[in-house]
């Protein structure tokens, strides 16, 4: 029996769960669209949250669109396929590493005021395209799930849920901090949080794995 399930095999609610889980990993992390959603929240209160990942959502369904159209008979090809994967895992494996060793000194900072922040929807494009972590993670991560998605029986569907799954994570988080900030810190203390991102950390863990059996699978190893 294989230890991990054939990737040609993954339906629908396992890819949307893969891409949700992935994408929360990155979204927990702190960085500028956290601060500026903390920024936009403390002012327009929860919608501040879901206004920030429509910027970041317009960003990336233009960067898969121009992606898949240039990429995607490349990526359907099982030697390229399964070379992406295995960079993906390794990069998963580097960001999990991460996670943990910051794990100790992780803090929700929610203060606002110490980000100069303009509209939420243009924060949220903007801060993300000037991310370097956000380019390596699509360049990586983000490539690797594209090619998984292409190679289920859903098609272009799988690319559809894939992007579903991922702005789904972001939406979910954002809101969530936006809720905190507008509502008041009862919700979630530096503790939970770092449990929360410990947690995400483990399961990219886990991730390194199922790509690392899709790239074993797509060269001919399996």
């Amino acid at each position: 029996m294989s230890p991990m399930p054939d990737p040609a095999s993954l339906g629908a609610w396992s890819l949307l769960a893969t891409s949700f889980v992935i994408g929360l990993s990155g979204a927990v992390m702190p960085g500028p669209v956290l601060a500026v959603t903390v920024t936009h929240a403390a002012r327009q209160g929860v919608i501040a949250g879901p206004l920030v990942v429509l910027g970041h959502a317009i960003l990336e369904a233009a960067l898969l669109g121009a992606l898949v159209l240039g990429l995607a008979p490349v990526l359907t090809n099982p030697t390229v396929a399964g070379v992406i994967g295995g960079v993906g895992a390794l990069i998963l494996v580097w960001l999990a590493w991460g996670m943990f060793r910051a794990l100790p000194g992780l803090s929700l900072e929610l203060e606002s005021g110490k980000t100069r922040a303009a509209g939420p929807v243009r924060d949220g494009l903007l801060l993300s395209l000037a991310n370097p972590y956000w380019s390596l993670w699509w360049a990586t991560v983000g490539l690797s799930l594209t090619a998984l998605a292409l190679d289920t029986p859903l098609g272009w569907w799988g690319l559809v849920i894939f992007y579903v799954g991922h702005i789904s994570s972001d939406f979910v988080w954002y809101l969530f901090v936006s809720l905190v900030v507008a509502k008041g810190r009862r919700f979630i203390n530096d503790g939970a949080y770092r449990g929360l991102v410990g947690v995400c950390a483990a399961f990219l863990v886990f991730f390194a794995g199922y790509f690392g059996w899709f790239a074993w699978q797509q060269l001919g190893g399996a």
